[in-house]
């Protein structure tokens, strides 16, 4: 997002309190928002999705009313902290047991903590990988969830630093 002299000069402006006047308006429409630094972001304008009142059954079928219950920002139900939350593609089958697929996306936050049996990405030696935390006592190791793949545990050779959680899968069908 461009500064406010920047906004000054694209709005013709004559002074920053009339921008600052402007982006307390966007900011009230939710076009804008401030990170934690007071840099600007662009908010999604668009974004909303529509809710039907009733479940759709995953066993035997069930009628389904159109019904719409409300409107939902996919961001408010999966995004805690926007400046910690990033998207990435996967690449291969490790994690297929726990329906993360090749060519899948990822929704993850970065983290400072981690629970045992959460699905983390971590950076190893070669690089990015998504795969189960497991720990036993002070020791951790990463699981795959494909059976055709071993355990990785960290070794002098191959340090494990744990960098996100994965919040969401994201499946283009």
């Amino acid at each position: 997002m461009p500064s406010y002299s920047e906004i000054m000069k694209l709005t013709g402006f004559k002074s920053k309190n009339a921008v600052y006047k402007l982006i307390n308006k966007l900011i009230d429409l939710g076009v804008v928002s401030k990170d934690t630094e007071g840099r600007l972001i662009p908010e999604a304008i668009h974004g909303s999705i529509m809710r039907l009142s009733q479940p759709v059954s995953a066993g035997l079928g069930a009628e389904v009313q159109d019904e719409v219950v409300e409107r939902l920002n996919l961001n408010e139900w999966l995004v805690e902290n926007e400046s910690k939350t990033y998207m990435v593609d996967v690449q291969g089958d490790s994690m297929k047991d726990a329906g993360i697929l090749d060519g899948d996306t990822v929704l993850v936050e970065r983290a400072s903590q981690f629970k045992d049996g959460e699905i983390v990405v971590a950076l190893m030696e070669d690089g990015y990988t998504i795969k189960y935390l497991k720990k036993k006592g002070n020791e951790m190791f990463l699981q795959p969830a494909n059976a055709k793949y071993s355990p990785i545990y960290p070794t002098d050779d191959n340090r494990i630093e744990l960098v996100a959680k994965v919040k969401a899968v994201i499946r283009k069908l």
